[in-house]
């Protein structure tokens, strides 16, 4: 099933760590796309060192928009901090989605993220990490929380053709 865009395999590639979210808000949402004729990428199982990597930096590369899924934990997952910066560095079309975290945690004004980043002081890319998050978390995007998940998810699922629409600025 194609794009409808040449060169594009996916129309969304969803990021988020799985503890935190692929049982509940992650999975409605590549649910309520996929119901709604959007082609998603979203990884299934978790990954293991040296495994799937370059297929979700070719799925990344090969979407349209990526929409990562900013979760308490989120930053303290070295893969979605790779994916991050790969959609930063390929410059995509980036919709944030604050769930459970807020853009002040993702902003380092919180112990969350600076905690988590503090975790990868060893890694090679964490400086390039931390300029993805800091890009990131400067476009407009939504927040929701336990609770708020229907109401979020009826608004980053506004389909019209391949692209997703929302309110709030663009980026």
């Amino acid at each position: 099933m194609g794009s409808g865009i040449p060169g594009a395999d996916y129309q969304v590639f969803l990021s988020f760590r799985g503890p935190d979210t692929r049982q509940g808000f992650a999975d409605c949402l590549y649910h309520a796309m996929f119901d709604a004729g959007v082609r998603v990428f979203r990884d299934n199982e978790e990954i293991c060192p040296g495994e799937k990597i370059m297929e979700i930096l070719r799925a990344i590369n090969n979407s349209i928009i990526c929409i990562p899924i900013f979760s308490k934990g989120y930053a303290s997952s070295k893969w979605c901090l790779r994916e991050l910066s790969e959609m930063v560095e390929k410059k995509k079309k980036i919709m944030p989605v604050f769930y459970d975290a807020t853009p002040d945690d993702v902003k380092l004004k919180t112990h969350v993220y600076r905690d988590a980043l503090r975790g990868h002081e060893k890694e090679n890319d964490k400086e390039k990490w931390e300029k993805a998050i800091k890009e990131v978390v400067e476009i407009c995007g939504w927040e929701s929380s336990n609770g708020e998940e229907e109401k979020a998810l009826k608004e980053v699922v506004k389909i019209k053709g391949w692209e997703v629409q929302r309110t709030g600025k663009d980026s």
